[in-house]
């Protein structure tokens, strides 16, 4: 299966890069630790319009996803700990099915408390 151009919406992505240790105003460091994030990629990708029928058997019925993002870039660097914007809302990557032309992403919008340890991104 190809993505056909006039699916595709422009989103963008974001990588885990680890974490990094949390510095207060005077310079000294905190003891806590935050994770960090790539700087935003920004890609075209098909994305469904909400749960249905044909994702269910692709990952199964019991994850709790809301979308799919179709990627046709065998390449793509996104997994399970990445975010996807679309329209500007952070979603979370939980899984990931490739295929021999495509990867299935099954992805869940985050609410406004998670959404809010996150990079604000424009997508």
């Amino acid at each position: 299966m190809r993505n056909l151009e006039r699916n595709k919406k422009e989103i963008a992505y974001i990588l885990y890069d680890g974490y990094t240790e949390v510095v207060d105003g005077n310079g000294y460091y905190t003891g806590e630790k935050t994770p960090s994030y790539s700087d935003p990629v920004y890609i075209r990708a098909s994305v469904s319009a909400s749960r249905g029928t044909a994702e269910v058997d692709l990952f199964g019925i019991n994850v709790p996803y809301t979308n799919t993002v179709i990627v046709d870039d065998m390449d793509c660097p996104v997994d399970e700990n990445s975010l996807f914007y679309i329209d500007s809302k952070p979603y979370a990557v939980l899984l990931v099915a490739k295929s021999l032309n495509h990867i299935s992403y099954a992805v869940r919008k985050l609410n406004e408390n998670e959404a809010l340890q996150y990079p604000v991104v424009s997508a």
